[in-house]
């Protein structure tokens, strides 16, 4: 539970929002707090220095001591976001039932799971602060703005705050920056403690300058859509005393950010004088969640939507006719008078033609469509749960199945996250992996264990795991903890040396620096005599040994020729690999000679004997060269975008098979990705990003704005007919924007902070790469279960309406009754939904490449089985009906009175069609034309039990039905024939296969995704979410207007977010070195309305943008380069947009991208 408690920390602290009313009784506001927590180092120490004199400056302008604390700041009240329900509109109402509540029963499940586990972290999260002098535990939501919080090893910092006093205090700033060295804090060179960084060593006490969204965290959690709510309040006061200063203030930071060179990466918030208009309204909709549609769900909405009008217009036509038919036949040809006492039985035939009509409709509409995508989707995220991924939204496991580009991070999802030593070059031996202790003499193995044990920090230490099953835990220096590790491999104990050897007891400790590079601990023995031993870089311990232990463990010369042979044919080759060399020593210093002058260290640790050589790294996870593999064989590019340097990314780019010798790929630094993405004005360009992305495979060094500018370029990249879909994964605060900006999210279960689970859509409960290749396989099953169950469906749907409109036009009755028609349609939509819809996956779906967004639902092939089955159906059907009772030698059915008894003839009709879709249910099993349709039929136990059931229920339906059922008993011979000509159905099948789909050029494809120019052009700009394409099917018209206000609702939401005055009057740092910035402050697109998609950094648009606009857009006060810069305006005028839909209007999409 331990880490768990500690990552939640920053979830809760996002929850505190500082209300900005008190300012005045501060002499420090809230924005200048802000800006100061961006900088980092000496920045920021220049910063303190410039503007408050020192940290007792920022003190006393909080009105707090060292010891004392403010008592006049109130604390934000928590708002709990309302989630509006949802509605499936579908024909049966059975059916709408079923998927919303399997649907809703999903969601709520998951998010149960996920709130349950966050709330019972957050109520048992406590920090230490000073208050009154009285050192107090409060939990970290009543954390206040000039607190005085003590730190010490091992926490989770819950806000932003300034150091006061440190001791020795070193910070992870990982899941913040990505960069895995530890950052050392002290008064004089980084006194910065930022929100969600844990503390690794030392402690220390520090002021908080900043809570909830104003902390780094909650910055980021705001940029997410958690932080809006808390704001709503804030910006009232403030909205009235803005708006005169708005236009003067832009205008400077427009003149500021043109000035300025382009490698900046603050960002600033567009802000407009249009969105203070109508807030009140904006406020009541703002809760309303935004409507999203993932890609199949666009292709099966305007499919069914298709489907749905042909059956209306079938329909239609079949009462028509009968009505027509019956009107002509009796008061035309019989030349009948229309007598008033015969009006109620005319009356009976019509509602029976109209019956009859509805019968065709309920048969065409296909309600199975969304139960079967919910079934399916359910069954898979359950299952899914199993293969560790929690899904978050049922959309992404779908999605996940036409991935073709996954951005991974290497720390902890392809390697194991824990430093470990995994070559050696001991007893003059350079062993690959680690040694059997046996092979390693007794005195060297004494050298290396006392060393090891004694010359390591002692807070750095080994634990059991936490889990059953997990891995130990490494509590300290990473480097540490490898060789603590690697004693442990060969079978021996560092803490019975330490037992025996107590911190105390150390006589002399050198320790660690970036100058010596090194580390020394001096021994005294019991004898007089010391001891020293040395760790540090190869290269530097190497130069100060003289000798080297040889194979029997004595010591012999070591000479500089021998030191060039180990550096050429050991370091070098370590070093290649992506190891981190580490060379282990000793010296004596004997009893009799006068006691060393321990403080001239240079004299001390010199003349040493190297005992090993060790090559560090963090491995591969065995499992994932594997998964990389399975990858590329299933069409997607895997790129690892990491912090660590190149080399080491480069070398297990190679171990994990991302990269192969010999192929042409990129490998980059963040600082030369960003070189060369922008223009000379510092403007990201999309043309630049796709020269580049294709065979870009590592990205290192590289930030968080980097990796949200990759997946963006990726994203909206149209170099192929394709547009890539993007996985990416994260642990880190600072992934979270480019998780949302994915198509999918892939969070880390047990590494992951709050931020980045919040962001994601599925969140790996074992942090392993191998289970992101599982929920593609899930993901491409969900696709093709879909496939057949719409191959099955329609093949019914055909034969249905077409015997139906027939049998009504020839013999003015359906041959299949309205009853029995709704069982036929509920075999075929309800149970073959979750027959068809639960087939487990199998690995050959690993083996095609994605489908992609635009490729039909209904492919050729798929059309092929369907009209090949409805002819077979058809002609055994039409022969029944037209020629059955001479077969059978049984009375017709044809032309029966209104009310006549039901007909052997008919029930043998009847009984056949469900014969033949029963046994044409095993065919759509296999949809790319696969001969054998029973391979792993009994590994689906539902699909067995459903057709067995099914078949079960026709018999009692047949036999017992009567007269509800319109069926009379049917003999033995007579149920013998309906199974053996629904039995036809698979040796038709195994006609069907053979004939090559290629040959049948008439086959159209069907269940298109909307192409390109079908959208109108309002929506060519919008990235922000699919299409709905049912919608704009049915009603064109309203569907702009009711869009507008949905997305605009959703928008202000976000505008509002940053335009409170959170942000007014915030300088920009003069400092680029802040990995922070990013996060601080969101940048807005709004895209101009011409049927194409924008780049980036649209820097055209000023010109065009007036002639479209009655009024004077409002200046940008954007600041940095890398945001839009001068001429995409936000310019959603509130009193007119609502009601607009025309192309100049202002509904536009809003993008908050990074």
């Amino acid at each position: 539970m331990g880490d768990m408690a500690n990552n939640s920390v920053a979830y809760t602290g996002v929850k505190n929002a500082v209300k900005e009313a008190n300012h005045g009784d501060f002499g420090v506001t809230l924005a200048e707090l802000r800006s100061l927590m961006e900088l980092r180092a000496t920045d920021a120490l220049h910063k303190i220095q410039e503007c408050y004199g020192d940290v007792q400056g920022i003190c006393t302008k909080l009105k707090t001591s060292p010891n004392e604390v403010c008592g006049s700041v109130n604390v934000g009240e928590e708002e709990e976001e309302s989630e509006a329900g949802w509605i499936e509109g579908a024909a049966i109402l059975l059916s709408v039932v079923c998927v919303v509540l399997v649907t809703a029963f999903n969601d709520w499940s998951k998010e149960k799971q996920f709130r349950g586990l966050q709330s019972r972290i957050e109520q048992e999260q406590k920090f230490t602060v000073i208050r009154g002098g009285q050192v107090i535990q409060i939990p970290v939501a009543d954390i206040i703005v000039g607190d005085i919080a003590q730190v010490k090893y091992g926490d989770l910092l819950p806000a932003d705050g300034i150091l006061i006093q440190g001791n020795d205090l070193k910070i992870d700033e990982s899941s913040l920056t990505g960069e895995s060295d530890h950052v050392k804090k002290s008064l004089d060179r980084d006194p910065m403690l930022l929100s969600g960084t844990h503390v690794m060593e030392g402690s220390g006490r520090m002021v908080v300058t900043a809570v909830g969204v104003n902390s780094q965290t909650g910055i980021i959690f705001t940029l997410l859509g958690a932080g809006g709510d808390e704001e709503e309040k804030e910006k009232e006061k403030e909205k009235k005393d803005k708006k005169s200063k708005k236009q003067d203030g832009a205008v400077e930071n427009r003149n500021k950010a043109k000035a300025q060179d382009g490698a900046a990466m603050e960002m600033q918030p567009l802000k407009s004088e249009d969105g203070a208009d109508g807030d009140e309204k904006d406020k009541k909709r703002a809760n309303l969640p935004k409507k999203e549609k993932s890609v199949l769900q666009g292709k099966l909405t305007k499919l069914a939507v298709q489907i749905g009008k042909a059956g209306l217009l079938m329909s239609a036509i079949t009462v028509i006719i009968l009505v027509l038919y019956f009107v002509i036949d009796t008061f035309w040809v019989q030349k009948r008078p229309w007598l008033a006492e015969c009006t109620p039985i005319y009356i009976q035939y019509f509602v029976k033609f109209f019956i009859i009509g509805v019968t065709v409709l309920v048969v065409a509409v296909p309600e199975g469509l969304p139960l079967a995508v919910t079934i399916s989707l359910a069954y898979s995220v359950k299952k899914m749960m199993k293969d560790n991924n929690l899904v978050r939204h049922l959309d992404a496991c779908e999605t996940m199945g036409n991935a073709t580009a996954i951005c991974s991070d290497k720390t902890g999802t392809l390697t194991m996250n824990r430093m470990t030593v995994v070559q050696a070059y001991i007893n003059e031996k350079h062993y690959k992996k680690i040694p059997e202790p046996e092979a390693i003499p007794e005195k060297i193995m004494g050298y290396l264990v006392t060393g090891i044990s004694v010359n390591c920090a002692y807070t750095s230490k080994i634990l059991p795991p936490e889990k059953e099953g997990g891995l130990p835990r490494h509590v300290g220096n990473k480097t540490e903890c490898a060789l603590l590790g690697l004693l442990l491999d060969l079978k021996r104990d560092y803490q019975d040396v330490r037992n025996e050897i107590p911190e105390e007891k150390l006589h002399k400790v050198y320790t660690f620096n970036s100058v010596r590079k090194s580390m020394s601990t001096v021994l005294k023995n019991s004898d007089g005599s010391f001891r020293i031993f040395s760790k540090g870089a190869s290269e530097i311990v190497l130069k100060k040994c003289f000798k080297i232990l040889s194979a029997n463990g004595e010591p012999k010369v070591f000479r500089p020729r021998d030191r060039d042979d180990i550096v050429k044919t050991v370091i070098e080759p370590m070093a290649s690999e992506g190891l981190r060399t580490i060379c282990l020593a000793f010296r004596d210093f004997p009893a009799g000679e006068p006691e060393p002058e321990w403080d001239n260290e240079n004299d001390i640790v010199t003349g040493l004997t190297c005992i090993a050589v060790v090559g560090i790294e963090d491995p591969v996870r065995p499992e994932v060269p594997d998964a990389i593999k399975k990858c590329q064989r299933a069409g997607i590019t895997v790129r690892m975008v990491t912090g660590d340097n190149i080399n080491t990314a480069r070398a297990i780019a190679l171990k994990c098979g991302i990269l192969n010798p010999g192929e042409d790929f990129l490998c980059l630094e963040g600082k030369d990705f960003n070189r060369r993405i922008r223009n000379e004005k510092g403007e990201i360009e999309q043309e630049r990003i796709d020269k580049i992305w294709p065979k870009l495979r590592v990205l290192a060094r590289s930030s968080p704005t980097d990796k949200h500018t990759l997946v963006k370029g990726i994203i909206d990249s149209t170099v192929f007919d394709q547009r890539q879909v993007v996985a990416v994964t994260g642990d880190g605060t600072n992934d979270g924007p480019a998780l949302k900006k994915a198509d999918v999210g892939f969070a880390m279960g047990i590494a992951g902070t709050d931020v980045a689970k919040e962001a994601s859509d599925i969140i790996l409960t074992d942090d392993n790469f191998t289970s992101i290749v599982k929920a593609v396989m899930w993901g491409r099953n969900v696709y093709d279960s879909i496939s057949k169950f719409l191959q099955f469906q329609l093949t019914v749907n055909v034969v249905a309406v077409i015997v139906a409109f027939t049998g009504a036009c020839i013999t003015q009755d359906s041959p299949l009754k309205a009853v029995q028609m709704l069982w036929v349609n509920l075999i075929m939509d309800t149970l073959a939904s979750l027959a068809l819809a639960t087939e487990p996956p199998t690995e050959a779906l690993l083996l095609r490449k994605p489908y992609g967004r635009n490729k039909p639902l209904i492919s050729r092939t798929m059309m092929k089985n369907i009209l090949g089955h409805a002819f077979y159906q058809l002609v055994v059907v039409f022969t029944l009906l037209f020629a059955g009772e001479k077969i059978f030698d049984i009375d017709s059915g044809r032309n029966a009175p209104l009310h006549a008894p039901p007909s052997e003839h008919y029930t043998i009709v009847f009984n056949t069609f469900v014969m033949m879709q029963l046994f044409n249910e095993i065919n759509a099993r296999k949809i790319h034309g696969e001969r054998n349709v029973f391979e792993g039929i009994f590994n689906n136990a539902i699909f067995c039990a459903i057709v067995l059931g099914t078949f079960v229920v026709q018999i009692i339906i047949v036999q017992f039905g009567g007269k509800p059922f319109s069926c009379s008993e049917l003999s033995i011979e007579q149920w013998l024939w309906s199974v053996f000509l629904g039995m036809g159905t698979l040796l038709w099948g195994q006609l069907i296969s053979t004939i090559p789909t290629s040959r049948l050029k008439f086959l159209k494809e069907a269940g298109h995704g909307t192409q390109k120019e079908e959208i109108p052009e309002e929506e060519l700009a919008e990235d922000v979410e699919e299409i709905d394409h049912a919608e704009r099917e049915l009603r064109r018209g309203q569907i702009l207007w009711f869009r507008g206000l949905n997305r605009i609702q959703t928008q202000i939401r976000v505008v509002n977010a940053f335009r409170s005055s959170l942000y007014e009057g915030l300088e920009k740092p003069e400092t680029r070195s802040s990995i922070h910035n990013f996060m601080t402050h969101p940048e807005f697109r709004i895209e101009d309305s011409e049927p194409h998609i924008p780049l980036i950094d649209d820097t055209d648009a000023e010109d065009d943008a007036p002639t479209k606009r009655n009024s004077t857009p409002p200046p940008s006060p954007n600041k940095n380069n890398n945001a839009v810069d001068s001429g995409i305006h936000l310019t959603t005028d509130m009193n007119k947009s609502a009601t607009s839909s025309s192309p100049g209007s202002p509904l536009h999409s809003l993008e908050t991208s990074l």
